[in-house]
């Protein structure tokens, strides 16, 4: 194992649990555990000594006793549990690891293997917990199926729900590769109807259907650069500055947006949300219930308000 800070800092703060569970090991085979030398893991401890909390007087600090060729804890300074991931670290990992597997020849996949397993042994309790970190059926389904397209040079029948229109569309696409953007997959492919290359994110994709006839994009179809990020402005996009209110973060994930000003003291965010259809627009900040506030465009905020009241008005009880 290098001594560099990166992979020493988190041998420092494993060490002293460690040893602590195993008074009067030999030093020799704690540095074997930890796969360093005698040498590097005497110089960890002699920097051990020189740890501890504020005050840094007696009790304040690490202290440790040797006696030959062992090595015991005699004052831990408080560091008595080894390093552990919270639940949400540990979702948010296995979640990243299972993105990085989805697409093929990216990664070394039997690294990510070992990696996503370690981690789901290390914290066994989050299933306890009631977390949820397997990728779904659907998703899982829809990911075979285009990565069997591609093996085989297949062209494909989808059924993709397009966020910016809420609308669901039919349609027949050559694929040409998979992508990992920004950290979600991507089917690149030539859209027949659009007589373009379009990308399509896997997880709005309902419905696959590998066809009996070759995938086989024209000469001009050409692969996109993602090299400055994955959403560019368009002629048929606008954009709504809106305010998001905490509950509602998850709007500047899931839809592109130019910009996002985070309000640290309240939770909020200011973002710039791109649209093609105000209608769209409109519906998804109704369906906030107050999540959302439209500042710009002044005419998306009155007819916001204006479907508002006219929805109260038509919930309100009738009078006797």
């Amino acid at each position: 194992m290098s001594s560099g800070v990166s992979q020493r800092l988190p041998r420092l703060l494993s060490l002293v649990p460690y040893l602590l569970a195993r008074p009067g090991i030999p030093v020799a085979e704690a540095a074997a555990d930890f796969g360093i030398s005698e040498r590097q893991l005497r110089r960890d401890l002699e920097l051990l000594w020189m740890c501890g909390l504020p005050g840094y007087g007696p009790g304040d600090l690490v202290d440790l006793s040797f006696s030959g060729d062992t090595v015991t804890v005699t004052e831990d300074a408080g560091m008595r549990r080894p390093l552990r991931l919270t639940t949400a670290e540990a979702t948010a990992l296995l979640v990243a690891l299972r993105t990085l597997g989805e697409v093929p020849g990216m990664v070394d996949s039997d690294a990510v293997q070992r990696a996503t397993a370690k981690i789901e042994r290390a914290v066994g309790d989050a299933a306890l917990a009631g977390v949820a970190v397997e990728v779904s059926h659907e998703k899982e389904a829809t990911i075979a199926a285009v990565r069997g397209a591609l093996e085989r040079g297949r062209a494909l029948r989808i059924q993709y729900y397009t966020a910016g229109r809420d609308a669901v569309s039919q349609r027949t696409i050559d694929p040409m590769r998979l992508l990992l953007v920004e950290g979600r997959s991507y089917l690149e492919a030539w859209c027949r109807r659009a007589e373009a290359v379009r990308l399509f994110r896997l997880d709005r994709v309902d419905a696959v259907t590998e066809l009996d006839e070759p995938a086989a994009p024209p000469p001009e179809a050409e692969p996109a650069d993602v090299s400055a990020g994955l959403f560019r402005p368009s002629q048929e996009q606008r954009t709504a500055v809106l305010l998001l209110e905490p509950e509602a973060r998850w709007i500047a994930e899931y839809y592109p947006v130019d910009e996002i000003i985070e309000d640290e003291a309240t939770g909020r965010a200011r973002v710039a949300l791109r649209y093609a259809e105000p209608g769209w627009l409109v519906r998804l900040v109704l369906g906030l219930g107050g999540g959302a506030r439209v500042l710009e465009p002044p005419e998306i905020a009155a007819e916001v308000g204006r479907r508002a009241r006219a929805a109260l008005a038509a919930s309100a009880p009738l009078e006797n």
